[in-house]
């Protein structure tokens, strides 16, 4: 037992200042799927109560459409799709164009998608700023299409518009989060059955410019390789096409380092140039991995498993859990998780073995009248848990065996005298009562 226990590393705990340098940043990996939450608007946002204020990060994270089952098609979405200034628009109105795109609804739409090579359509809401500045812009482009490529005679493609104030079911359908988007359908893109993609459409986004010159430079490059008498979108270059998100869904993985001081992390939809409905947007979503500081690989946990009792399971609370808000949550709803994080040391006989970040978390849900979002609110804490590794002196080890072995001996001379001196009285006693 004595050599059992001289062989055997102990461990003590102790709470103190945490000594990190005020440099020092922290790792943060997430694996977060959003089921109603389009990679298109997705974005990531950090900031701290030291000012930093870094919005829609990408460097280190990137963005998956996934459906409702949070099943992805297996490509990244693109950041540089996306435009990184305020988009222009018509400087100048002129309302004698008037209206000159075609009103669609969901029957119309889907009779002139199967007569017509392209149709581009615009879905907007009216009480939308950027829709009413991109309105005089695209009924005059529409217009100088009509005029160019008459219907009746010509027909490569038509200019609509759809009102997803009218028109939600056929909006959500087809994944229109923001306003205004627009979106170019080409004839025969549809997918094969996959999924509960059947009967979509495959369709281009457009993320330039929204004055009316761009707009008529973007139409004309879709029509010019177009024959008169195409039917099929065999001229599609693949390798140019922005496909919109086929997904409503966005799975969003990757790190990003924050400092040890109190902040946020937010996952909001963002866009500089398009408007978003409070009552419609769905943050919902589903946490496969957060946890901070160094990745723990599994050689290193089969090195320190002696200390699983001490590591405990606090570096990753919220891995596997999902938040779902449900209709009776009403709309409007952002989810914020407080987090209190607490680091954790532990020093080997000879070096640290491991530096490990353990978390509370308590969540709930807020309604309000601002753009929903998951809310990641961090508390770093000033102290620290160090755990040191201990083992025993040989000195002591020879100590206690000199010890027991002294013990032993003296145990057994006492027994040995008591049992002696028992014998010994028995006999006088027997002596006697022959006499």
């Amino acid at each position: 037992m004595e050599l059992h226990s001289y062989l055997t590393i102990s461990t003590s705990t102790a709470i103190i200042i945490d000594k990190s340098n005020i440099e020092d940043s922290v790792r943060i990996d997430l694996n977060i799927s959003f089921p109603v939450l389009s990679c298109e608007f997705a974005s990531v946002d950090v900031s701290d109560v030291l000012g930093t204020n870094r919005l829609n990060v990408t460097k280190t994270i990137r963005k998956y459409s996934i459906n409702r089952d949070l099943k992805s098609n297996g490509f990244e979405f693109e950041f540089d799709i996306l435009p990184s200034h305020v988009l222009k628009h018509d400087e100048i109105v002129d309302e004698t164009y008037g209206e000159g795109s075609i009103t669609l609804n969901s029957h119309s739409f889907n009779k002139l998608l199967h007569e017509h090579p392209v149709v581009a359509v615009n879905f907007f809401a009216p009480w939308c700023h950027w829709s009413r500045l991109l309105k005089p812009a695209w009924d005059k482009a529409a217009k100088v299409m009509r005029q160019r490529y008459n219907p009746e005679h010509d027909g490569r493609i038509i200019v609509g518009s759809i009102d997803c104030t009218q028109e939600p079911d056929l909006c959500q359908k087809h994944h229109i989060q923001g306003y205004p988007s627009i979106r170019i359908f080409r004839k025969g893109s549809d997918f094969g059955a996959v999924g509960d993609n059947l009967g979509m459409k495959v369709h281009e986004s457009y993320y330039g410019d929204r004055d009316t010159d761009s707009l008529v430079m973007k139409l004309d490059s879709l029509v010019s390789s177009i024959g008169l008498d195409s039917v099929t979108h065999d001229f599609i270059d693949y390798a140019t096409v922005r496909t919109a998100p086929h997904q409503e869904g966005c799975r969003i993985e990757g790190f990003l380092w924050v400092k040890k001081v109190p902040g946020n992390l937010v996952i909001t939809a963002s866009s500089k140039s398009h408007s978003f409905d409070a009552s419609r947007m769905n943050m919902s979503h589903v946490i496969s991995t957060l946890s901070f500081g160094p990745s723990i690989t599994p050689t290193m946990m089969s090195d320190i498993k002696r200390l699983g009792p001490y590591l405990g399971v606090g570096h990753n609370r919220l891995n596997g859990q999902a938040y779902i808000t449900k209709r009776e949550d009403r709309a409007n709803v952002t989810i914020e998780h407080y987090l209190q994080v607490v680091k954790t040391e532990v020093l080997g006989l000879s070096h640290k073995l491991i530096e490990n970040y353990e978390y509370t978390a308590h969540t709930s849900l807020i309604h309000a009248n601002t753009i929903p979002a998951a809310k990641f609110h961090l508390e770093f804490s000033p102290m620290q848990v160090l755990i040191t590794e201990n083992l025993k002196p040989f000195s002591h080890f020879i100590t206690n065996l000199c010890a027991i072995i002294g013990g032993v001996f003296t145990v057994a001379g006492i027994l040995d005298s008591i049992l002696y001196n028992t014998c010994k009285l028995a006999k006088k006693i027997e002596l006697g009562k022959n006499f």
